[in-house]
């Protein structure tokens, strides 16, 4: 078996090497979002052969694809070896911009599943920023009313002196949303307040909106690859009209206009998140597989 361990804080530096030469705009291509997660997939991780290797699951292995240069076929069939020493039946994740470096070297071995829920809604920066155009014209329109009801709003970046409020916030939005009855809000709960924990040491950047001197929204995440800019988090009250769209818009202003696009995370096929995201007009879904021996 690969010898795996659990995912730590120390290995940042090693980890975020093998990403950035990948540079692959997916949202869970990246140290944060593996860490983030690692409590509740029991993420863990191996270097092997000039490969990143992760693994999710307990009672079963899902593998990411190898990160890395060198023997990609090798690296795999390290893999397929150690979820059947482990009784496991391989399983094995990847998005549309490696898909084609698998087929490659396993041009027959694999059914290759597309996973509509978890493919990644990206956008330009610029259209986020601005919101020009008919077809988002309402954006627009949400957002002036935000603007004529919250004439005292500001935006502030998330610091060490306003986390906790941060949280605070999170915390109510958790009980107006019922994240206690909802087993998914649960585990993103869980999720941002391990972030929260370790904000400074995973190089996060966020901002928040005020209005009325209380958080009424905020927003996370973080370069990804060259060109793209993942926000991992977004949450804002509902009941204030606009809010999420402010947040949206003030968020990519304030932080991502270097970068070309801007990854806006997979919809886990909730139709509701799903609308709101097809909604902001993505130039791309990047397409998530799951890969199977036949």
């Amino acid at each position: 078996m690969i010898d795996f361990r659990p995912l730590t804080i120390e290995d940042k530096p090693w980890v975020d090497a093998y990403f950035a030469k990948d540079d692959n705009p997916g949202a869970g291509y990246c140290f944060t979002s593996q860490f983030g997660w690692a409590g509740t997939y029991h993420t863990r991780v191996a270097e092997r052969d000039g490969f990143l290797l992760v693994k999710t699951g307990m009672d079963h292995s899902h593998y990411m694809i190898p990160i890395g240069e060198g023997d990609l076929k090798g690296a795999v069939e390290a893999l397929i070896q150690d979820s059947e020493e482990r009784g496991h039946r391989f399983q094995m994740g990847l998005n549309a911009d490696n898909l084609d470096r698998l087929l490659a070297v396993f041009p027959d071995r694999f059914e290759i599943i597309e996973q509509r829920d978890y493919s990644d809604y990206i956008y330009t920066s610029q259209s986020l920023a601005t919101l020009a155009g008919k077809k988002l014209h309402s954006k627009r329109n949400f957002v002036n009313r935000f603007l004529q009801e919250n004439p005292d709003w500001s935006y502030e970046p998330i610091t060490a002196e306003n986390r906790a409020e941060c949280l605070k916030m999170n915390e109510e939005w958790c009980a107006i949303n019922g994240c206690h009855r909802d087993p998914e809000l649960l585990k993103e709960a869980c999720y941002v307040k391990r972030v929260f924990q370790y904000f400074d040491e995973l190089g996060m950047i966020g901002g928040l909106i005020r209005a009325g001197g209380r958080i009424v929204a905020y927003s996370f995440g973080e370069p990804i690859s060259r060109n793209t800019f993942v926000v991992h988090v977004e949450k804002a009250f509902s009941d204030v009209t606009g809010a999420y769209p402010m947040i949206n818009q003030q968020f990519v202003q304030h932080n991502c206009m270097e970068y070309e696009f801007v990854n806006r995370e997979e919809d886990t096929g909730d139709e509701g998140l799903r609308k709101a995201k097809l909604s902001y007009k993505p130039v791309r879904l990047l397409t998530s597989y799951l890969a199977k021996c036949k």
